[in-house]
């Protein structure tokens, strides 16, 4: 499942860190950038020739990234069979890719682009014009959304910062909360798409849309 949506088939980019051949398949572990993943290629002992230098797998190393489509499969462990494995040769699909992943979780969490240009429309034609920073913080947030993630949300929406956001230990200080609470809020807040990463994994900024 991603974002609420059963997925089958996928497609990511990913930088390869192993590659393990077998006789009867090659399996690659891949990091997206969110964790590492095998990948497995079946192939045909009789006519592939994994030395050939004009073989995909031939141009597939360690280090380098490769583009991926493929079926989710469970076999003792969650894995990827692979209709098509190949190298990235144009860096710029690495951020077509990054791109590419934001819309589509935008897109399951917020709803289509389209609805959601007609609700920012119909707001500003009731709002009469009314534009603020902080007030409004709240409506992005989820019915559902729990009291700490609330004021977490809230203190890093309101409190003057740099790029780089506010790291959880100084979110605890100035919220009251303990620094378990906090990093609960935060898991919280980043699956609802409302909050994102910096520097490293303690430290936030609103994600703003």
């Amino acid at each position: 499942m991603i974002d609420g949506a059963e997925a089958t088939q996928v497609t990511f980019v990913g930088q390869i860190r192993n590659i393990s051949q077998q006789a009867t398949n090659v399996t690659y572990r891949l990091d997206d950038g969110t964790g590492t993943f095998e990948v497995k290629v079946w192939i045909d002992s009789e006519q592939a020739n994994l030395e050939d230098p004009n073989s995909m797998h031939s141009k597939l190393s360690e280090n380098a990234y490769a583009r991926v489509w493929g079926k989710l499969k469970i076999f003792g462990k969650r894995h990827v069979v692979a209709h098509i494995i190949r190298p990235v040769t144009d860096y710029n699909e690495i951020n077509y890719h990054l791109l590419e992943a934001t819309a589509v979780h935008l897109h399951f969490t917020k709803g289509p682009l389209d609805s959601l240009k007609a609700q920012s429309n119909g707001a500003n034609g009731s709002n009469g014009g009314q534009q603020g920073g902080g007030g409004g913080s709240d409506e992005r947030i989820p019915a559902m959304t729990s009291a700490s993630a609330r004021k977490v949300y809230q203190c890093i929406a309101n409190t003057p910062q740099t790029n780089e956001g506010l790291h959880m230990q100084d979110i605890a200080k100035r919220t009251g909360l303990e620094v378990s609470e906090v990093l609960k809020a935060g898991d919280e807040l980043q699956s609802n798409g409302l909050i994102y990463t910096t520097v490293d994994d303690h430290t936030w900024a609103i994600l703003e849309i």
